[in-house]
This record gives structure tokens, C-alpha cells and sequence, in this order.
């Protein structure tokens, strides 16, 4: 049964960790051979299911050594039909895929969780395209059916929530929203933005934050950002509008690169995790609202104790 569904702590004030850049690290930092940036694919093996549960434990321990809880997000971002299809999977394999991944999620939460560390299991999602180009776009209704599937398997599981990161237009998070909503799934939607801080599509977050709401009725539990660096958003967030405060969760990118040049990028750039630490401190200053602190490309559990040690949550 989920543990936390009908009560997100996050909702309520509680700081809450996540975790950084899970292919970014697997990839570059472990050597691990992902095609299509589909982590969810080493679950086929059980050596495969290890070195995700070892990837989490570094973060999962950050949350008790801070007092804080934790946002335990599955390795099922690429886990949807289309990346499915390219990676051989029958919509039966990757619906139990889906479920496996939250079923790792419950093992880690029975070794990590305490009473006053609440780790919440999210079922995440990406988009069905190009996380950087929204040159295929499709309409809300069409997103709605297509991200159904993939919502309706962690509805049927423990998953607590479902996020959808690396959102680059606005119909799609609207789509996702309403699929969510019919299967009374809590969903955070995370969008990313340009060095303009806009949308790829060149729409301004905060119309893209108040137009899903106003398409679905506020449905969405919170919204966040990630996939770009603090100082591709730090202005866009500084201004003080009300869709701000539906703005929870961060998970920003180490690098200061464009996704043009995170595209084209042949090392990882990991950034200076200090100094994310403190604009992560000075964007809480903008976002008063904000709960789920984590990471993106380029980061891992160093970044994160640096997020959490200057914001001292």
C-alpha cells in the first residue's frame, strides 16, 4: 500500500532530499554503457538492480545524517513506450519494468526510512521526446493517452507520487497532469529552461506554471525545475509573482553549459558543488515555498551535501 500518497510531507514544509544526476553518473562517473540515457534497462539483471540500490544509499544516508527526509525517485525516466520500443521491450515487459523499479524503491525505503525520516517513493517519468527540443510536439489530449500507461503502472503500485522531469513545452505537462489526476496520483511537474530562462518553446516559466493550472484545474501537487543551472533561472524567479509559490522542488544542473553544449559534450562538467550549495541558498530566498532539493546533470551525493549543508535543512 503507499505510504505517503494521501499526505505528501513535502506538501507540509518538510525538507526533503533527492537525488543528483543518476545517468549522468552511471555513464560518466561509473563507465555503465546506457543506451538512450535509459537507466531503467540495468534491471533486467540483478547485478544490474545493485548498482542502482548502491547509487541511492550515498543520498539515502545524506537524509539521516541531516534530519531531513527523502524523495526516492525511480530509475524509469526513459521508461515509457517509444524509449521502450527502441530498447526492445513489449508494453508487458515495461509495465513490469515500472513495477520493478518501485519495488527496489520500497527495499531501499525498509533499509534507510526511520519515523523521522520519511522517504517518499516517486514514480518518474520523461518526456516522449527530446527532453532539449520540442520540435515534436504533441497536444495535451495526445500526451494525456500516451503517459497513461506508464502513470496507471505506479498508481498499481506503492509508488507514492509520480514526477515528470526535463518538461520542455507546456501541452505536454498539461497531458501528464490530467492522466495523473484520473488515477488520483500526486504528480510534480518539472519543467527545464534556456540560458533565457524560458522554455525551450520560448514560453516564460511562470506562464507555463499558471496555464497548467488553469488547464487542470490546479491539479498538480507542485511544480519544479531541472535540467539547467541556477544562473540560467536565477532572474526569472527573482521577480515577485504568485506562481512562485506553487514552485516546491529544485533539481539543477552542476553545469553552466547550454543544452546545446551539454549535447555535444564529451566529459562530464561537474561544476563546483560549494558553489551550487549557495545558489541554492539564494534562490530559497525567491522560492519561499521550496521543499525537494536535489540534483541534475552533472551532480551527485557531494553536490547535494552541499545543497543541504548551505541550506542547512
Amino acid at each position: 500500500m503507499p505510504k505517503y500518497r494521501n499526505a505528501l510531507p513535502q506538501l507540509n514544509g518538510r525538507p526533503m532530499l533527492t537525488d543528483g544526476g543518476l545517468e549522468t553518473t552511471l555513464v560518466f562517473i561509473q563507465g555503465i554503457d546506457l543506451p538512450y540515457f535509459a537507466a531503467f534497462d540495468l534491471l533486467r539483471t540483478s547485478e544490474g538492480a545493485e548498482i542502482i540500490k548502491e547509487y541511492y544509499a550515498p543520498y539515502a544516508r545524506l537524509a539521516l545524517e541531516t534530519g531531513t527526509g527523502f524523495v526516492l525517485a525511480s530509475p524509469t525516466w526513459r521508461a515509457s513506450k517509444d524509449w521502450g520500443d527502441k530498447l526492445g521491450y513489449s508494453a508487458k515487459a515495461l509495465d513490469q519494468t515500472n513495477r520493478d523499479a518501485i519495488g527496489l524503491l520500497a527495499e531501499i525505503r525498509g533499509r534507510f526510512e526511520t519515523p523521522a525520516h520519511p522517504f517518499v517513493l516517486s514514480g518518474d517519468m520523461g518526456p516522449r521526446g527530446d527532453g532539449y527540443d520540442p520540435s515534436v510536439k504533441m497536444t495535451a489530449e495526445e500526451a494525456e493517452a500516451y503517459h497513461a500507461a506508464q502513470i496507471g503502472t505506479f498508481a498499481d503500485t506503492e509508488a507514492d507520487m509520480v514526477t515528470v522531469l526535463t518538461l520542455n513545452y507546456v501541452e505536454e505537462a498539461i497531458g501528464i497532469a490530467r492522466a495523473a489526476a484520473a488515477v488520483d496520483m500526486p504528480a510534480a511537474i518539472s519543467f527545464t529552461v534556456e540560458t533565457d530562462g524560458r522554455l525551450p518553446t520560448g514560453q516564460p516559466l511562470g506562464e507555463a506554471i499558471e496555464q497548467v493550472d488553469a488547464e487542470t484545474g490546479g491539479s498538480a501537487a507542485y511544480f519544479m525545475i531541472n535540467c539547467a543551472h541556477p544562473t540560467h533561472f536565477e532572474q526569472t524567479v527573482a521577480a515577485d509573482e504568485p506562481w512562485k509559490r506553487r514552485v516546491r522542488g529544485l533539481r539543477a544542473n552542476a553545469s553552466r553549459l547550454s543544452h546545446h553544449e551539454l549535447d555535444n559534450s564529451v566529459e562530464l562538467d561537474s561544476g563546483d558543488p560549494a558553489e551550487l550549495g549557495r545558489q541554492y541558498k539564494a534562490l530559497r530566498g525567491h522560492l519561499p515555498n521550496l521543499t525537494v532539493f536535489g540534483g541534475c546533470c552533472g551532480t551527485d551525493h557531494r553536490h547535494v551535501g552541499e545543497i543541504a549543508r548551505h541550506l542547512d535543512v
